[in-house]
């Protein structure tokens, strides 16, 4: 008896989910097609590498004294290599506190993506919402995020349509 039930939910289940129309999308193809995006990306990137260089930098400074301080060790008293000791420590974690000030989870750097490629995303959002609506589906998967979608159809991908509702060709 519970083998059957078991097997009615299944079948109903399916059915329910079989009458469900289904359509995908890949993100990234859709966002690499907008310039806004590509420069906003270029942007972010340039910001990176100005941030990483100037993280770099200071990192060769700390390096710089304690390689002078291990140099001059033997002929400073304790307390003068307490001091510096003390000193690169203190510079080091300086330097960890501006990284984590430029790359943090709250960080310049993710402010920065937050202002220039959040409102393009929406956008997109916005975009395949309205698609999924007019269209009644009621699911659109992004190819771009989902790895286990082992095949798609062509016929279902709905990038193009939210290029197009976006104003891009």
């Amino acid at each position: 008896m519970k083998r059957t039930i078991l097997i009615l939910a299944a079948l109903t289940i399916g059915l329910g989910a079989w009458a469900q129309k289904f359509a995908y999308v890949d993100t990234e193809y859709i966002l690499k097609k907008i310039p806004s995006y590509k420069a906003a990306q270029e942007q972010l990137d340039k910001l990176s590498e100005q941030y990483q260089k100037e993280i770099e930098e200071k990192y060769a400074e700390v390096d710089k004294m304690y390689k002078d301080y291990q140099t001059e060790k033997v002929l400073l008293t304790e307390e003068m290599k307490k001091k510096r000791e003390d000193e690169i420590i203190a510079r080091e974690r300086q330097v960890k506190e501006l990284q984590m000030k430029y790359f943090g989870r709250d960080g310049l750097l993710f402010k920065k993506r937050e202002e220039l490629v959040k409102p393009i995303q929406d956008q997109v959002f916005n975009a395949i919402k309205e698609i999924a609506v007019e269209g009644g589906y009621a699911v659109i998967f992004d190819a771009a995020a989902s790895p286990n979608m082992i095949y798609t159809n062509p016929r279902f991908d709905k990038s193009e349509e939210v290029l197009q509702r976006l104003g891009f060709k």
